[in-house]
């Protein structure tokens, strides 16, 4: 009898780790309700320091255009719908849901009262030490719609 062989690699398939969204929104809420909104707070800033500092560099060395293709990278992989606009001293972010509380309240996996800081702390944190600082100008909790302004610090 012969014998078929198939051969795979993880590269061969899509990339999307939207469970993963879950377990973090667990960790989130245990850090809150057992330590406080300032732990959850500094955990992300851990975080995005050590996972985000080639990001951080790279805005350093490219101005927002690096956090642009960045964030559009990453909602391509998660085949969600974002809106950039970019100039020479901001960038402009619309999301009109977000993909990880999308797959959260259609799973039924509780979503983190602080769950707008995995956006809001690390973004800040990636910008620390560049020249741009971050602003959320809206954030709804049901659905994740956002609108984040990137910019330029004053001199």
């Amino acid at each position: 009898m012969a014998r078929e062989v198939m051969r795979r690699k993880a590269s061969d398939n899509v990339y999307l780790h939207k469970d993963f969204h879950g377990g973090l929104s667990g960790g989130i809420e245990y850090i809150d309700r057992h330590y406080g909104a300032d732990a959850v707070r500094e955990y992300l800033r851990q975080f995005a320091s050590a996972f985000y500092a080639p990001l951080t560099a790279e805005i350093n060395g490219r101005g927002l255009a690096a956090m642009k293709e960045r964030i559009e990278h990453v909602y391509r992989t998660e085949q969600a719908a974002v809106t950039t606009r970019l100039s020479p001293d901001e960038l402009l972010v619309e999301v009109p849901a977000c993909p990880a509380v999308t797959h959260m309240r259609s799973h039924g996996y509780p979503v983190a009262r602080l769950w707008s800081e995995t956006s809001r702390t690390m973004y800040e944190t990636i910008c620390a030490g560049t020249p741009f600082a971050v602003e959320m100008l809206e954030y709804d909790d049901a659905t994740g719609r956002s609108r984040v302004r990137f910019y330029r610090r004053s001199a």
